[in-house]
């Protein structure tokens, strides 16, 4: 049993919001409230920027009830950002800064729920941590909609994307079957480096109206292969749907996106975007059909209204699975998912602790196993690794009919 440890707790978001991360900030709060051993929680202003400026709420201060709307309000309640901490043994002044404020507020627990750049943040601070001598035990919860962090078997925040994309992909579908004349029309979806998202987009073939071609980053993207693949399809059924992962790139390793160096983020990730415009131009020279360009843009990322329950339920729990990790005395690490199935074959999700050394900065794929050998569509084990993500719609509290979201007080400590 490990010693006990009395302080306070801060509790940060980072990095992009999801339909399900405030379940999670949600789990992380109600847990260390009801800690004998955290003495004040604090949520950071906008996540490890908030630290760094010392802009820091009392949590205690909320009302209880709109505490509880945050499990089903999308984004990040508390503020994101995207801010990259150099290394310690590099630059420590951030992290000199980051332990006057832990000082100060007697920061004893630091919970950082983000991707694979807050798991590299969460990281930095707790070697830094252990290494000035300051007892602080620092834990990551895991959020991203791009499931590309490594040693989980899923992130919160995936499957609720991932049934907003399978559902606007049949809605998408039959809308673009409505007329003789025929079409084209191809979808732009998230996702830099893994396919994912994009990948999901096949659920909804599925289930009997989704895309005709699925193409994924993992493989190196043929334009050649792609044009005959939309044409094919194109006369013989004179229609056409198409679902691309905005990060599609050439054998060189250039995006094929025309945005792709409009910009990048603090991190230095290429602001992708205008993928389905670029294709549609080709597809159009090509075949002469009506093409219609779709990018769900931020839409994808906090469609509440389409969550996922399971997606929800294990967010929550992540955060609480964080804050008792803590408590009982773990340090370093990253709450993941692992699967597994019970007797009669259902689904269950446990709980596991991975070193935050080895989830930092790596990244997990879709397995090439998974796409189909003319890497244009997905294969069943695909589907079935997504589905029991999916299941279930969550009670959502409304006013007048419309979301119910949490109104926080954020009263400063």
């Amino acid at each position: 049993m490990a010693e006990k440890l009395v302080g306070a707790c801060i509790i940060g978001q980072s990095g992009g919001p999801t339909s399900v991360i405030n379940a999670s900030a949600y789990g992380a709060i109600s847990a260390a409230l009801a800690a004998e051993e955290i003495t004040q929680v604090l949520g950071a202003d906008h996540g490890i920027t908030g630290v760094l400026s010392d802009k820091l709420y009392d949590m205690g201060q909320e009302d209880p009830q709109e505490l509880a709307y945050l499990k089903n309000t999308p984004a990040s309640e508390l503020g994101s950002c995207r801010y990259k901490l150099a290394e310690p043994e590099t630059d420590d002044t951030d992290y000199k800064r980051i332990l006057e404020v832990f000082q100060k507020h007697n920061v004893r627990y630091f919970f950082y729920n983000g991707g694979n750049d807050s798991m590299d943040t969460c990281d930095k601070i707790s070697r830094f941590m252990a290494k000035s001598g300051w007892e602080c035990r620092v834990m990551g919860i895991p959020k991203t909609i791009d499931n590309d962090l490594w040693g989980t078997d899923h992130c919160p925040g995936f499957a609720s994307a991932a049934k907003y994309i399978a559902t606007s992909a049949m809605e998408v579908s039959k809308d673009g079957r409505v007329y003789p004349t025929g079409q084209v029309t191809i979808m732009e979806i998230m996702g830099r480096h893994a396919g994912w998202l994009a990948a999901s987009a096949a659920l909804a073939t599925h289930f009997g109206a989704g895309p005709d071609l699925v193409y994924l980053p993992e493989v190196d993207f043929d334009q050649e292969a792609f044009l005959n693949d939309v044409e094919r399809i194109y006369k013989q059924k004179r229609t056409c749907l198409v679902a691309v992962s905005e990060g599609l790139h050439y054998a060189d390793g250039t995006f094929v996106s025309e945005a792709k160096t409009s910009a990048t983020d603090g991190f230095g990730h290429a602001q992708l975007g205008g993928l389905a415009s670029r294709l549609a131009e080709m597809v159009k020279e090509r075949t002469g059909a009506k093409v219609r360009p779709i990018e769900l843009s931020l839409l994808q990322r906090c469609g509440a209204h389409l969550a996922s329950a399971t997606d929800l339920e294990e967010a929550e729990m992540a955060g609480r699975k964080a804050v008792e990790a803590a408590v009982a005395g773990e340090t370093g690490k990253m709450v993941a998912f692992e699967r597994s199935y019970d007797k009669i074959g259902q689904y269950v999700c446990n709980y596991v602790l991975l070193p935050l050394t080895s989830v930092a900065n790596a990244e997990k794929k879709v397995p090439m196993e998974w796409i189909t050998p003319e890497h244009n569509f997905v294969t069943d084990d695909f589907i079935d690794y997504l589905l029991p993500l999916i299941q279930g719609e969550p009670e959502r509290p409304t006013e007048n009919s419309m979301p119910r979201y949490a109104k926080l007080k954020k009263v400063l400590a």
